[in-house]
């Protein structure tokens, strides 16, 4: 078993942790996240080409053509180009993006033009935010149900560190953001949620068969009795997400590159925010071992 002293460095991961944070913050509330077409509604295009073309090719001439605020992407086959546009939909949308895409070396066919409105737009928005608080909220009160309150907060913050800096992310890059990319969000949720627990639950035992009152002491060897686990289920995790994210395609491009932020960021909050924290807040030993009370019997006279 590895005898890393993790707790030592706890404070410099708070500053790190912090720093991430707030800039993160910073970047949700000044440039807001790049939400694609399925929260705001626009238009869908998707058009096939005789030979697999290059999409840098093809975002050249759409901008050329006067497009602007679009992305282009694979759909399945190379050849099979996904054009999605926040503008208004009408007949002709399809047969002028068809048109600006033709060229003498390579035939362009339309295979449909269709339009998400902004009312639906709207409602995924609002009920995806709603979903991902409820999500939240039922997580700290597992957590307090099966633990503590203390360890629910600092779950709850873990939870909330990760999903800020991923989302801070994605708007300081203006990733796309679409209903791939929250289905990630969520799944880093539950991904980062089981890590902390099988740590929480190691520090749970170690309390309980402990005669010491150095906590610190205890989180190290929980931590580090978890760690073989913990590292490789991340390890092969990500070696998956890598496959998916450079052999992929374009459609799962940003829900696997949020996933592998999400299993780095949930890695290292599972050890100094979520554990860590529980320092912060004081935990005690009495917190999980109530003490007995000791029974005075009056003694006759």
């Amino acid at each position: 078993m590895t005898n890393f002293d993790f707790m030592s460095k706890k404070t410099a991961a708070f500053v790190v942790s912090i720093v991430l944070t707030l800039a993160a913050i910073g970047a949700l509330a000044i440039q807001n996240l790049n939400l694609g077409l399925d929260f705001t509604g626009g238009t869908l295009v998707e058009v096939q080409y005789e030979n697999a073309p290059e999409l840098d090719d093809v975002r050249q001439q759409l901008s050329e053509a006067g497009y602007r605020d679009f992305s282009v992407q694979t759909f399945g086959e190379a050849n099979d180009i996904l054009v999605r546009l926040q503008q208004q939909f009408d007949q002709s949308v399809g047969e002028s993006v068809t048109n600006a895409l033709s060229s003498q070396t390579s035939s362009v066919q339309l295979v449909r033009a269709e339009f998400v409105g902004a009312q639906v737009g709207d409602q995924l928005r609002d009920q995806s935010g709603l979903g991902m608080l409820i999500a939240l909220g039922v997580v700290a009160l597992y957590v307090a149900i099966r633990f503590q309150y203390k360890f629910a907060l600092g779950a709850l913050l873990s939870l909330g560190h990760d999903v800020i800096i991923l989302l801070g992310i994605f708007a300081f890059f203006q990733i796309d953001f679409d209903l791939t990319v929250l289905a990630a969000v969520l799944a880093v949720i539950g991904y980062s949620l089981n890590d902390t627990i099988i740590v929480y639950d190691r520090i749970r035992e170690n309390i309980r068969k402990s005669q010491t009152n150095d906590l610190a002491k205890i989180f190290n060897d929980a931590i580090n009795q978890t760690l073989a686990r913990t590292l490789s289920t991340s390890g092969t995790t990500l070696l998956v997400l890598l496959a998916l994210y450079f052999l992929g395609g374009d459609m799962i491009h940003n829900f696997s590159l949020a996933l592998i932020i999400g299993v780095v960021l949930g890695t290292f909050s599972s050890v100094y925010v979520a554990s860590a924290l529980l320092l912060v807040v004081k935990l005690k030993r009495e917190d999980l071992i109530p003490t007995k009370k000791e029974e005075v019997e009056d003694e006759l006279p």
